[in-house]
């Protein structure tokens, strides 16, 4: 078998049986401690095509049927696969080959305001149907917070927000910009539970229209309101700005854009919290099958990668929490909710992108346990003043609104913003 030596190589955990279009089986070994699966293959071509490139033969052979798990499934052959590459180091032709496709990625993510709506159209505008078939009620498409790991996903994903708000610490009647405001759930949680006033941004008209009617329908379209707007094109003055789960989608050519625009709508003590998912590494390039199928012109960075075009825009990094395994079981629970509903978007699409959705979601959930993927909360600040003195604040905050206290008991600031102008940033 073409594939017998690469993966004796990489093999050294669980083992490995393949069984080729011929019926022969091959069993590649490793360490007792880890688990035994089997791959079969359908045809001779996916032999070749895995070996030249695992991540497109591996992906596009699952979604067209060319292997398929033997006697378990698909999420456990990719956990020993898994394993065994984050235990192993890159051969010098790896890393060579790596090398030379970095200065590729600035191509691949030029993302003018075009073909950021084009890319954007490709993943967030299928029916809106599919993502109630996986995401929480509030549809929240990004890391959950799990507090403990077997958390529903409903509670993990209200861990999040509250999360997230408390390091905003928002003060009532502040304006809050959410760059990628997706179908509205952050927007509407702040002005519910905090009373500020919401801009949400989002290119998708899917997004858009869902978050529209979700205002409507919480009597909030007074103080929520969201456009069909590149961020690049916002203007006015905002005392927050909150960004979750956008940022992979910027583009590394356009960093300094994205923070100088920070810079430029956020208030002199203004707070914005960056939540993204990143590289526990060195900068890289995009899976190819991930850019080719699910997020064209997507890109995990590294944290150096934001730290660098933080401080080229001359603002304050004031914390930075990273979320380890907290997105591996988000995407556990969205892969589990997705199977258990596999009938209906299969009557939605069709077999073979049901087959393609499960790749993808089994894929990141792998790629969160093993593959030095993460999730960095970045806050970030125009001036080293705009906060408390210590962290404190953040667990004050998020406790009490965990735990509510009585009407008689108020809270008082730790700091009070003064407000602002607002009325241009419509």
């Amino acid at each position: 078998m073409l594939l017998s030596r690469y993966l004796k190589h990489l093999i050294t955990i669980g083992e490995l049986r393949v069984i080729t279009a011929n019926g022969r089986e091959h069993r590649f070994k490793g360490s007792d401690d880890g688990p035994s699966v089997c791959m079969r293959f359908h045809n001779r071509s996916i032999e070749r095509r895995i070996l030249l490139n695992p991540s497109m033969g591996l992906g596009e052979g699952y979604v067209n049927g060319s292997w398929t798990p033997e006697g378990c499934d698909l999420i456990q052959v990719l956990h020993l696969i898994g394993m065994n590459v984050g235990a192993t180091s890159l051969t010098r032709v790896q890393k060579f080959i790596q090398r030379l496709a970095l200065p590729i990625r600035y191509f691949q993510q030029y993302n003018p305001a075009h073909r950021a709506r084009r890319n954007v159209a490709h993943h967030y505008d299928l029916s809106g149907e599919l993502y109630d078939l996986f995401l929480d009620d509030d549809r929240q498409y990004s890391c959950a917070y799990y507090i403990n790991e077997d958390d529903p996903l409903e509670i993990a994903q209200e861990n999040k927000k509250r999360h997230i708000a408390a390091k905003l610490c928002l003060e009532p009647g502040q304006h809050v910009l959410d760059i990628g405001s997706g179908w509205g759930g952050m927007a509407l949680y702040l002005a519910q539970k905090y009373d500020v006033q919401v801009t949400g941004l989002t290119l998708s008209t899917e997004q858009h229209a869902r978050s529209e009617k979700r205002a409507a329908e919480a009597g909030l379209s007074d103080r929520v309101r969201f456009y069909l707007r590149d961020y690049r094109d916002q203007t006015g003055s905002f005392e927050r700005i909150v960004s979750v789960g956008m940022f992979e989608h910027v583009g590394i050519d356009h960093y300094g854009q994205y923070f100088g625009k920070i810079k430029n709508l956020l208030t002199e003590d203004g707070i914005a919290l960056l939540h993204t998912i990143g590289r526990m590494e060195e900068p890289g390039v995009t899976d190819p099958w991930i850019r080719k199928y699910i997020f064209p012109g997507g890109y995990v960075p590294a944290l150096s990668e934001i730290t660098a075009a933080v401080e080229k825009r001359d603002l304050w990094l004031t914390d930075i929490e990273v979320l380890r395994l907290h997105y591996a079981f988000t995407l556990r629970d969205w892969r589990q909710r997705f199977l258990d509903n596999r009938q209906a978007a299969a009557a939605l699409y069709d077999e073979q992108f049901c087959r393609m959705w499960e790749y993808y979601l089994a894929i990141c959930e792998i790629s969160f346990h093993y593959l030095r993927n993460t999730v960095f909360q970045v806050q970030i600040t125009p001036t080293q003043e705009a906060l408390p003195l210590t962290r404190q604040y953040m667990w004050n905050k998020e406790y009490r609104h965990a735990n509510p206290v009585s009407p008689t008991d108020t809270e008082k600031p730790e700091k009070k913003s003064e407000k602002k102008d607002d009325s241009q940033a419509a």
